[in-house]
């Protein structure tokens, strides 16, 4: 299995990646879902929109008079698990339990 992390290079070279994994039926995980609209197996990434709700809380205690230096740093909390189902069945793999587990599914 091959990891695939968040850089900048590697994101623009993504279907390069996607091409290599393929020709060499190697499972492959990514960051971001992009990955997987473009023919990529499985991504895992944070919910950007549950980011953008988590920065709004952040901007909403600043404007309420908190100041940023006391406020703690928060983690992501809801992740999301996106397949390709169509890359999955040319790696033959067993879908049923993936697809369970999704929280999008890329045909």
């Amino acid at each position: 299995m091959l990891l695939i992390g968040a850089d900048p290079f590697l994101l623009q070279s993504s279907n390069q990646l996607i091409a290599l994994a393929a020709q060499h039926r190697i499972s492959a995980v990514y960051n971001t879902r992009e990955f997987v609209a473009g023919g990529g197996l499985i991504s895992y990434e944070a919910s950007i929109p549950d980011a953008w709700r988590l920065a709004g809380v952040y901007a909403g205690r600043i404007l309420k008079g908190a100041r940023p230096a006391e406020l703690p740093v928060v983690q992501p909390t809801k992740f999301e698990l996106a397949i390709n189902l169509k890359t999955a069945k040319a790696l033959g793999l067993q879908t049923r339990q993936l697809l369970a587990l999704a929280d999008v599914v890329i045909e």
